[in-house]
């Protein structure tokens, strides 16, 4: 049996630039018991800059993640680019990372994980099997793997 974690200062950042798809991940967040912080950036420019506490953010009382998730389609720096950059960087590398994108293109799940994205999952168009896989998501990611 594993043992079971309460959401305890427990952040989730969501880089997501379509403001629908992020108030659905809330919700759907809500919906499985989360009431922790959930942070929002829209692009991958300020992911970074939130994660680097750069920019905007500089001066800001840090609130690291515990996990990431990241949509690939943004503009200024796409998923994949923000990936390799965070993934090359000591102090951000550890960061949990799940894609969560509408591609299924075999190339982009094959480039996500030589990148070292840690899951790749397709966005369901129907919010109640949002609810189901954020449910799955946060059973692995926040009640069975020990999180950095």
């Amino acid at each position: 049996m594993y043992e079971r974690r309460s959401f305890i200062n427990m952040t989730i950042l969501i880089a997501d630039d379509d403001m629908d798809d992020r108030l659905f991940m809330e919700r759907a967040l809500r919906q499985n018991g989360f009431t922790q912080a959930i942070n929002f950036v829209e692009d991958g420019e300020d992911l970074m800059e939130y994660l680097r506490q750069n920019g905007r953010y500089k001066g800001q009382q840090p609130v690291y993640p515990n996990l990431l998730i990241l949509d690939l389609n943004m503009p200024r720096k796409n998923g994949f680019q923000a990936l390799a950059e965070i993934k090359a960087d000591p102090a951000l590398r550890r960061l949990p990372v799940i894609v969560m994108s509408t591609s299924s293109t075999h190339e982009d799940v094959l480039e996500t994980y030589n990148l070292g994205v840690n899951s790749f999952v397709i966005k369901p168009f129907n919010f109640n099997r949002l609810v189901e896989i954020v449910g799955a998501l946060k059973l692995y990611w926040m009640d069975i793997v020990k999180l950095p």
